[in-house]
């Protein structure tokens, strides 16, 4: 689909959308970032994994990566309130070990791969440079951790300093402690982290279908007319 028409398409769906949510899509597609986005490594517990998507929506993070190896990611709704609505997510499954499928893809679009984990000596977060390109950062399970697979496959690692017995914080918590801390680096930093026009169009229309009941066949209805030679 051209993005003319789906501009046409989200013009029209605008109709059933109040001024109000309408201005709201504006103010936070224009905080949205593909910059940096998350990704998890077979995460099982739901309110974890509930937990990470409210996390990446307040701030402003539009890309969410899920590997389910060992375990489905599923969403506690009470926890997530919605948030995966307005996030993509791209989901790796099919094979006992989805993590290198997914970081090779990841790599193909250019991210440096930025593992998050205790036990490594790399950098500490306030040390991570955002200026080396876009990161994908990787966060695994309280248990076990990041598998080796990740850790081999990584380019970088980052840990968060602690100062008690505890060895390592909630996934929850270690996700919302980065991405405040790079978030408002990057926000305040030179970098270009700004969605393109491109994909700003992409993800207003995902959102206005979204928040339209009956929008596939709104859509379709909207379609026909556009293109009424189709139907003859």
């Amino acid at each position: 689909m051209s993005e003319n028409v789906k501009q046409l398409i989200f013009s029209y769906l605008s109709g059933f959308i109040t001024e109000n949510k309408l201005r709201r899509f504006e103010e936070v597609l224009h905080n949205r970032t593909r910059y940096i986005t998350v990704v998890l490594e077979d995460l099982y517990q739901p309110h974890n994994a509930s937990a990470v998507l409210r996390t990446c929506d307040c701030f402003g993070i539009q890309d969410v990566h899920i590997i389910e190896n060992q375990n489905a990611y599923t969403v506690n709704p009470d926890i997530a309130l919605g948030a995966s609505k307005w996030l993509n997510l791209f989901k790796y499954s099919g094979q006992s070990n989805n993590t290198p499928d997914a970081i090779r893809a990841l790599k193909e679009k250019g991210y440096r791969i930025v593992a998050t984990t205790p036990h490594k000596d790399d950098v500490v977060l306030q040390d991570l440079p955002l200026d080396k390109g876009p990161l994908a950062l990787v966060f695994g399970t309280e248990m076990r951790g990041l598998t080796n697979t990740s850790l081999e496959l990584a380019d970088e690692f980052v840990k968060i300093p602690m100062y008690g017995f505890t060895e390592s914080f909630n996934i929850s918590v270690s996700a919302a402690l980065v991405l405040f801390y790079l978030t408002e680096k990057m926000r305040s930093s030179g970098i270009n982290w700004k969605l393109t026009e491109s994909e700003m169009v992409d993800i207003r229309l995902n959102w206005a279908r979204e928040v339209v009941k009956r929008s596939d066949l709104i859509e379709e209805d909207f379609l026909k007319k556009l293109n009424p030679s189709d139907n003859e």
